[in-house]
């Protein structure tokens, strides 16, 4: 009687548990197939197994053998099933002392039975965990990223000879010890003491990182808009444990975790304008993260943002509000965790010098109308922080005087945060920007006077819903910063000054 050896397989960063049966019988001598909606990839792991069993010195049958992977109605995908087939076609006729009800085989042989790194191993290891599994046996490479979760023995694999002494109890593998997760000192290339004068974007910079705001900033070419942007990674809060792990697993489904087992600091994704609305969403036959999934927990910039198609900008609705991206295909649904930070950058107009004081702005009034209609209202009624970043004079490129640091500000920026964390502990969010309608009537309280003067910019500015929302969300980080616990008619008139920008 064949034995049921278990596996796992993914969709998006569902687990099934998938059970793995072989069988010899009579007809065709060699023939080998695999049944069970397989992919190409397992369609062609019949060569790598057969080539992995003869490496090890076990003679392969001759008679027909009929792989099965359930249930059948599954679809399943990459070369992680080779492990599970070949110790199926293993346990027909020896005599394997393990209990496969409470053990996992993941990994993909190479000809000569030697083990390689299959991609989702987090997401799968957390959900054996869940089902009670007890234990899983992985090429050695994934090992360490298996062992973060905590309370399922991981038995790293180098090849399939090791395992099958193993499993023949002649040679034993030694489980991998539990570890403690040391989070490094990330070292940023980019800090705000290097960037001079520019004082009212670090500001609004800085409330967007405590609280997780969307932002653009827009000004004339040259003016420090992109280094402002990428000098804000170095004063985002360290990531916290649970954090991280929600990124890796993202990173590990991708396949770019390299060499890396964790990912340490919070992501910096900054697709080009010709990118597609696949790679920017996630999609493909067999759906995997996009752009806004990778920067999940930290930042997605979009420089020069009208010259990204509106297909794709108008796609980034849903996320944006949700924190997650749908992607359905006639045979089945995908969802993907995208809560990001959206960080855009933007010139006034198409030659980049409407407004600017020294250089006069060439645009006739089409250009200027047809370039501003890039940006959609819905899509700039999701953007809660609008900053204007004008040209640096020569006189603050040339001044002496050391600007703040980003550590400074980092220290700031984590004190708010902290706050958040204790605010929001019992709700399953991290920043205020995760705010619900709820929330925002029980953490947002104003006074008489700071409403009246919410009401009537909400009827001059004609902010719609949404925007008035999201204006109580920056003025709820305005007071995080300050360390108060109500807000205050300031913080609100700060707010409303980022929102009032653009004329949003």
């Amino acid at each position: 009687m064949p034995e049921k050896i278990l596996s796992a397989g993914l969709m998006g960063l569902k687990v099934q548990l998938v059970e793995v049966e072989a069988d010899v019988g009579g007809g065709d001598l060699g023939l080998f197939s695999i049944v069970g909606l397989p992919d190409k990839a397992i369609f062609e792991s019949k060569e790598r197994v057969r080539s992995a069993i003869k490496s090890i010195g076990v003679q392969f049958h001759r008679r027909k053998i009929v792989v099965n992977l359930a249930p059948a109605d599954f679809k399943k995908q990459g070369p992680g099933y080779d492990l599970p087939i070949a110790v199926s076609i293993l346990s027909i006729h020896y005599d394997l002392a393990e209990d496969f009800e409470k053990a996992v085989f993941i990994g993909e042989l190479s000809l000569n039975g030697d083990l390689r790194p299959v991609r989702g191993i987090l997401s799968i290891v957390d959900y054996l965990k869940k089902i009670k599994i007890e234990k899983i046996y992985l090429p050695q490479q994934n090992s360490f990223e298996a062992k973060l979760i905590k309370g399922i023995k991981v038995f790293p694999v180098r090849n399939l000879k090791e395992l099958f002494y193993h499993l023949k109890r002649k040679k034993m593998i030694n489980e991998l010890a539990d570890f403690k997760v040391v989070f490094p000192k990330v070292d940023n290339f980019f800090d705000m003491k290097n960037i001079k004068g520019q004082r009212q974007a670090k500001r609004a910079l800085e409330i967007a990182a405590a609280g997780s705001h969307n932002i653009l900033l827009f000004g004339p070419p040259g003016s420090g808009k992109t280094i402002l942007a990428k000098s804000l990674v170095s004063i985002l809060p360290s990531l916290n444990l649970e954090e991280s792990l929600e990124i890796t697993k993202i990173y590990s489904i991708a396949g770019r975790l390299g060499q890396k087992s964790l990912i340490f600091k919070r992501p910096f994704r900054s697709p080009h304008h010709t990118s597609s609305s696949a790679s920017i969403l996630g999609g493909g036959a067999w759906p995997r993260p996009g752009e806004i999934s990778l920067a999940h927990r930290g930042i997605l910039f979009l420089d020069e943002l009208p010259e990204f198609s509106r297909s794709v900008l108008e796609n980034l609705r849903q996320p944006l509000e949700e924190g997650l991206v749908n992607i359905c295909r006639t045979s089945n649904s995908v969802v993907f965790p995208a809560r990001f930070m959206l960080v855009s950058a933007m010139n006034p107009c198409p030659c980049g010098y409407l407004g600017d004081k020294n250089k006069k702005c060439i645009c006739s009034p089409g250009q200027l109308l047809n370039y501003q209609k890039k940006i959609s209202g819905p899509i700039s009624d999701r953007i809660d922080i609008f900053i204007e970043v004008p040209r640096v004079n020569f006189n603050n490129l040339i001044r002496r005087d050391l600007e703040e640091s980003s550590i400074e500000i980092k220290k700031r920026v984590e004190k708010a945060k902290n706050i958040q964390l204790e605010r929001f502990k019992s709700l399953n969010i991290f920043t205020n920007n995760e705010m619900n309608i709820e929330h925002l009537k029980k953490f947002c309280f104003l006074d008489k006077l700071t409403e009246q003067l919410l009401r009537e910019v909400v009827d001059k500015l004609s902010l719609s819903a949404r925007s008035y929302f999201r204006v109580l969300r920056v003025a709820r980080t305005i007071a995080d910063l300050a360390g108060n616990e109500e807000i205050s008619f300031h913080d609100v008139a700060e707010a409303l000054q980022y929102k009032a920008q653009l004329g949003n």
